[in-house]
Order: C-alpha cells, then sequence, then structure tokens
C-alpha cells in the first residue's frame, strides 16, 4: 500500500520556505480564537469533552442545524476514515470522480474496496459521467465541493439532481472544506440531505478558520449512520484546546467573510497576473488556483524555478495532472512574489 503522499515543503539550501502547497489560511487564528486557548490551559490537565457538547453548539447555531447529528473528528480526515471502516467491506466499491480528494484512495486500500472513477472534463465534476459510472455493486459515492485540487464548483442544485439519481442504498458523502470561500449566493446548503438518511456533510476547521495544527473537522449526520462512526471514532481525538478554539472561531463569523474577501482578492490578483502570461488558471472558488502548463516539462520547470526562489507550490502528477501546479493563495507580498517569479520564469522558458 502507498502512503498517502504528503508535499516537500523544503525550499532550496540556504533560503527559508514560502509554503504555498497545503492550502493552510493565509492568516493566524484571530485574538478571539487565541484567547479563548490561553484561557482553557488552565483545564488541560482534564480529558476533553468526548461529545463536544459546546461545540456542537456552536456549529449548529451557526448553520441551523440539529446538534444531535453533528459529529467533531480530529479533522474531517477521521471523520472520512470511521465512515469507510465502518461501512465498507472488501472488495465493495466507491464511485469519487477523476480528480478527487486522493486520502479517499487511500482510504480505500486500507479497507480493502474498490475504486472507481468518473471524468472531470475540462476540470470539473460532472454528475452524468457520475451516475454513468455507478455499478450494480457500488456502495459510496464520493464527491469534493468546491474541488480540491482544480478549485471549481459544481452548483449544489447538480449534487441534488446525483441523489435523486442514486439508488437509496447508496451513501453519498460531499466534502465541503472549502465551502466557506463559496462567494455569497452561489449555491445554498445541502445539510437537508442528511435528514434524508443516505447522505453525508463534511467541513473543517482546518481551511478558512485558520486552524489546520488543531486538528478539528465536523460533519452533518443521518441518526443511523452518526450512531455507526461513534462506534469506530477515538472519543478523545479533539482535544480540550482544539474543542475551545474551533468553539470561538465558529462564533466569529465576521472573521469568516474578512478572510473571504481578503483571499478572493489575492486569488482573483494571482489569476490574472498568471493569466496574463498566456497560462491557464482553472477558475476557483476556494484559497487556492490550479495553473495548467500544457506539458510535464513546463510544469516540472516551473516548479523548480519557483523552489529555488523559495516559494513552494504543490506538483499535481499523483492527482494525473503532470502538467499541473496548484499554489495556496497566501498574503499580498506572497502573491507578488509569486507572480513577479513566474514571470522571470515564462521569459526564460524555452517551452
Amino acid at each position: 500500500m502507498e502512503p498517502y503522499a504528503l508535499p516537500d515543503t523544503s525550499a532550496a539550501a540556504g533560503l527559508e520556505p514560502i509554503v504555498l502547497a497545503q492550502n493552510e489560511h493565509a492568516y493566524p487564528p484571530s485574538a478571539r480564537v487565541r484567547q479563548a486557548i490561553s484561557d482553557a490551559l488552565g483545564q488541560a490537565q482534564l480529558y476533553s469533552d468526548s461529545d463536544w457538547t459546546e461545540l456542537r453548539s456552536a456549529i449548529a447555531e451557526v448553520h441551523d442545524l440539529d446538534p444531535g447529528n453533528i459529529v467533531c473528528g480530529c479533522g474531517s480526515m477521521e471523520l472520512m476514515s470511521a465512515l469507510m471502516l465502518a461501512y465498507l467491506s472488501p472488495d465493495e466499491r466507491i464511485l469519487m470522480t477523476e480528480y478527487g480528494y486522493l486520502f479517499m484512495r487511500t482510504l480505500a486500500r486500507l479497507v480493502g474496496a474498490q475504486v472507481d472513477s468518473a471524468a472531470e472534463p475540462d476540470y470539473r465534476v460532472d454528475v452524468d459521467n457520475i451516475i454513468g459510472a455507478l455499478r450494480p455493486d457500488t456502495k459510496l459515492v464520493f464527491i469534493v465541493n468546491p474541488g480540491n485540487p482544480c478549485g471549481s464548483l459544481l452548483h449544489n442544485d447538480e449534487i441534488r439532481r446525483l441523489r435523486a439519481a442514486l439508488p437509496q442504498d447508496v451513501l453519498l458523502l460531499v466534502d465541503e472544506a472549502y465551502a466557506e470561500f463559496v462567494d455569497d449566493g452561489f449555491h445554498s446548503p445541502l445539510f437537508d440531505l442528511a435528514e434524508q438518511g443516505n447522505t453525508v456533510i463534511t467541513r473543517t476547521f482546518s481551511k478558512i478558520y485558520g486552524l489546520a495544527g488543531l486538528r478539528v473537522g465536523w460533519g452533518y449526520f443521518p441518526g443511523a449512520i452518526r450512531d455507526q462512526l461513534r462506534k469506530v471514532l477515538n472519543p478523545g481525538s479533539v482535544t480540550s484546546l482544539s474543542q475551545v478554539a474551533a468553539r470561538a472561531a465558529m462564533q466569529d463569523q465576521v472573521a469568516v467573510v474578512e478572510a473571504r474577501g481578503l483571499i478572493a482578492g489575492q486569488r482573483d490578483y494571482l489569476t490574472s497576473a498568471i493569466g496574463d502570461l498566456g497560462l491557464r488558471v482553472v477558475p476557483s472558488q476556494t484559497n487556492f488556483i490550479l495553473v495548467d502548463f500544457e506539458t510535464d516539462k513546463r510544469a516540472a520547470s516551473a516548479y523548480r524555478f519557483l523552489r529555488a526562489h523559495r516559494l513552494i507550490v504543490r506538483p499535481m502528477a499523483g492527482y494525473g495532472l503532470p502538467a499541473c501546479l496548484r499554489i495556496t493563495i497566501g498574503k499580498p507580498e506572497q502573491m507578488q512574489l509569486t507572480a513577479r517569479t513566474l514571470a522571470e520564469w515564462r521569459r526564460q522558458d524555452n517551452g
């Protein structure tokens, strides 16, 4: 079994790297979050709340959900892992999209499940392709929206159409790790699908909330699936500090709106600057962009050039996109440096 591949975040010798490879938040947690963590240190000798009571309440209040159907985990990755352990047996099948989150393929190997893929033409999830790729023994369908690594957005009406076309006994897992980056009005929430009994929605505090290092994820689950999931979850995996930080972050929706605007502005800037170089950037509703360099050779050349100038981006060969690089949106000065460095590479590029 191949390990889940993490990016090389080292720069050329003697340089301090600027890491734009892991889709981390450009800015540290807010003062409100830092104060909440500081206040909680006085009770760090105690085990954390295994029911995440206050955190679930904060999530439910913001999203108008039933807190009883919210499950928290050590990042959404833990929730996906537990779901696969609870519901997939050897030789059963999952269906995901061509460029879907690679961690799900690792999980499939872990439980011995078989993976089928639906093509993503022009870097976009296509519901008709997913429906066409269904097999009689498909047990779980997995999509990421907005997508990673492409960043493109599938309108939630299309996800509803997909759910309606799936057999009732096929579980639909929708990972919305980047949903908070989507501009208001682009799509409405999907949480009501979980109330039908066969859909799960997962989200994370690692992206727009800036808590990647504290590892907190959450999901909205049908009651029966929630009960099975908790049988295989580590009850203490979300630490007390992580819970208070996530609660404070969830309650600070002003910071979320501000972050969305800042990231969108820098994303638009970098997209335009790279487009002016004659390179294609896939339209994104996330905190990263996917850049198509047309050939494997040019993508590798650009990656080496950026790394030599301490800019660490993510090669996409592992996703079947060897001609592409993924670039996390960072602070303005980082984006300006990235644009200038790529412009310099472009002037030296011999194809």
